[in-house]
């Protein structure tokens, strides 16, 4: 069976690593696979820097497809054209992919055109906001679908409840839980915590990617502030990319309260990022794998949406919903703080086993195609 894995930014390799060492692992075994691993931008995207593929212990995309541009639209037709050109020449029995992006919807199109078999990792995701791109994404892709993966019930009853039929819906779990896994004995204590000379346990990470939230400067500043009033002189680790971090770094010096406690540090790697959120005292993000992880751990989370793409790390898990309101970020902060947080679990097959799972669904299908 030749499989094709299509990844369409840096977030997804965290989810593609765990089933590409599971195909591996079945190679072994004597199972005929052959991996593909397709990344839609260029080769010399910044953001893939070798890093993460040692981090993650995994070779570097196999194809390039080397589209890069601002426009969505765009992006999806030049993604289609040279995803097709690339199935035109490359036997392909299965496509996997992954996530919500416009790429991903364009490589779903492309390969239900072609007559191969779908298959969408990450499937039955939704904010039931239709003015979302992402949502017309997840939609899309999730309708042509052929086999979904979802992480949890809650995913598995949407696509069930949109008319999928319930013989090609998967529940194998949540794919980022097997990467977590497997590198936890790996994860790096960073040096950020050295130099402000943390203990595991002493500190608040903050992270800031929605768009959204970093252009509304008044509600922004009033969240910093919450935080500061909150944290009363918890140390606050803000790992933060440039965007954000010009912006926090602004508004940090119109808010009248000590900052030497709030650092702004430079992003960090997947094993000492990962460190940094397995022992940090509580979690404030608008990232809902960061939330993910977060349950993972059992580490208490804030995340500043209205909404989480996984209810389990609300239902199970040790997340909560903050939205973008100050007050309700400075109680939550503050039970943080001291200590007043719910009980939590781990949500069914969060087990790290879920690309297992998805190896053995694709060797049955094959098998019963043919």
């Amino acid at each position: 069976m030749n499989i094709c894995i299509v990844a369409g930014a840096r977030p997804n390799f965290i989810k593609v690593a765990p089933i590409i060492r599971a195909i591996e692992k079945a190679r072994e075994q004597g199972r005929d696979l052959q991996c593909q691993l397709v990344y839609a931008g260029p080769e010399g995207d910044s953001t893939l820097e070798q890093s993460l593929f040692d981090d993650l212990q995994m070779r570097r995309p196999d194809v390039f497809l080397g589209v890069e541009c601002a426009s969505l639209n765009e992006l999806t037709g030049r993604v289609m054209g040279e995803f097709e050109k690339y199935l035109e020449t490359h036997p392909t029995d299965v496509v996997i992919v992954v996530d919500d992006l416009a790429s991903t919807m364009a490589a779903a199109i492309v390969t239900k055109k072609q007559g191969i078999k779908l298959a969408h990792l990450v499937a039955g995701t939704r904010s039931f906001d239709i003015k979302m791109p992402k949502e017309i994404n997840r939609l899309v892709i999730d309708g042509l679908s052929d086999l979904l993966f979802t992480a949890g019930a809650g995913a598995s009853n949407i696509v069930t409840r949109e008319g999928v039929q319930l013989s090609q819906v998967y529940q194998v779990g949540n794919i980022l839980m097997d990467s977590l896994r497997a590198n936890h004995p790996r994860l790096l204590r960073p040096q950020v915590l050295e130099q402000y000379q943390l203990e595991d346990g002493q500190y608040i990470v903050f992270t800031l990617n929605r768009k959204a939230l970093i252009a509304n400067d008044n509600n922004l500043r009033l969240m910093l502030k919450a935080i500061l009033e909150a944290a009363k002189g918890t140390h606050v680790i803000a790992p933060l990319r440039q965007l954000a971090k010009e912006k926090v770094a602004r508004l940090l010096t119109t808010i009248n309260e000590p900052l030497d406690t709030f650092h702004l540090v430079e992003p960090l790697g997947y094993l000492e990022f990962g460190y940094l959120t397995a022992h940090a005292k509580g979690i404030i993000t608008d990232s809902g794998n960061v939330a993910e992880e977060a349950t993972f751990n059992g580490v208490p989370c804030a995340t500043l949406n209205s909404y989480t793409e996984h209810i389990e790390t609300v239902k199970v898990g040790s997340n909560i919903l903050v939205g973008e309101e100050p007050q309700r970020l400075k109680e939550a902060v503050a039970d943080m703080v001291e200590g007043k947080w719910k009980k939590c679990n781990i949500p069914d097959r969060w087990d790290g086993r879920a690309s297992e799972r998805i190896v053995q669904i694709l060797l049955s299908e094959f098998q019963t195609a043919n």
